[in-house]
């Protein structure tokens, strides 16, 4: 199964060789791993460089900052992947990460079994195919302390919040940004939406589409909180008036679903992205199947006729 491992990233440069070096270390044996830059303003570019001859590697950078959602969005429109996973720029994932969540995505085994209500997610005793594979975590706070994650109930959190008394201490939750996402999946939904808590609304919109979701509890993945951290900044933290906006419209899409059983696709929206350099020479292109705007789709396409040119007169 070919996999890829994408990393936003803005002014990271401090964490983000190791989380490139340990992306690549990974032992499943069919990755590339992409890095877009978010128009970074540090040392990014000079650490991308050093990785740019691993034939696996990518580094896309863009020309000015679009925020966390639409930098993953430039990775799923212009990466050829059957699997896709997002690691912050510090993580550390362990070295059978990827391979152990690749191969529940491979199982054939699974059958909905017809103890259960199934329909209309899918016929009961049918074969069923994971779309989705989520694994426990390590978090390790700005103060040093380190918690481990691998809370199922906080999977269901805006479906259930009733079912959320007692189960742990506020931020244990079970993350969909470092889960591997089948591309079939995407190709239903769509991509990111263009909020700063894009993880839970893509998390929210596969299990309303009906998405089997499997959930490894070890933690095979250490994850870093610091003083600049989205969820820790005054203007993004958890508590931030950004924050609870972008939790209303995704509590309202909930709602929406309860009320008519169906669930939003989101079309990848890039039409003002601009694309400043390309490193590296794993393959690109505009992806075909995935949800995107008319104009997205034309911008891609040019942006990528203009770089993969230049790229390759470089290398010449």
């Amino acid at each position: 199964m070919h996999c890829l491992i994408a990393i936003p990233s803005y002014n990271r440069a401090v964490g983000l060789r190791a989380a490139i070096a340990a992306a690549l270390d990974q032992s499943h044996p069919d990755l590339v791993v992409v890095v877009v830059d978010d128009g970074s303003t540090d040392d990014t570019r000079q650490v991308c460089d050093a990785f740019a001859a691993d034939p696996r590697f990518v580094a896309i950078h863009l020309a000015r900052n679009v925020g966390t959602a639409r930098a993953k969005n430039v990775a799923l429109a212009l990466l050829p992947f059957e699997a896709v996973t997002f690691h912050d720029s510090d993580d550390l994932p362990d070295r059978d990460k990827l391979i152990r969540q690749a191969r529940v995505l491979a199982r054939k085994d699974l059958v909905a079994d017809p103890c259960l209500p199934w329909p209309p997610l899918q016929p009961a005793g049918a074969r069923a195919e994971i779309e989705l594979v989520l694994t426990g975590h390590r978090h390790v706070g700005a103060d040093g302390s380190e918690t481990r994650i691998a809370r199922a109930l906080s999977l269901v959190d805006d479906f259930f919040p009733n079912l959320q008394f007692n189960t742990g201490p506020l931020g244990d939750w079970v993350l969909i940004n470092s889960g591997l996402i089948r591309r079939t999946a995407l190709a239903r939904m769509g991509g990111y939406a263009d909020l700063v808590e894009e993880d839970r609304e893509l998390r929210n919109r596969l299990l309303m589409h009906g998405s089997n979701v499997w959930l490894i509890p070890d933690p095979l993945l250490t994850k870093f909180e610091s003083a600049d951290s989205l969820t820790v900044r005054a203007d993004t933290g958890y508590r931030s008036e950004r924050r609870l906006r972008d939790r209303e419209l995704v509590w309202s899409r909930v709602a929406e679903w309860r009320r008519s059983g169906t669930a939003p696709s989101e079309p990848i929206d890039l039409a003002d992205v601009e694309i400043d350099r390309i490193v590296g020479t794993a393959p690109l292109e505009v992806a075909a199947d995935l949800p995107m705007t008319d104009a997205t789709r034309c911008q891609l396409r040019a942006l990528l006729e203009r770089l993969v040119g230049e790229r390759q007169g470089q290398a010449a």
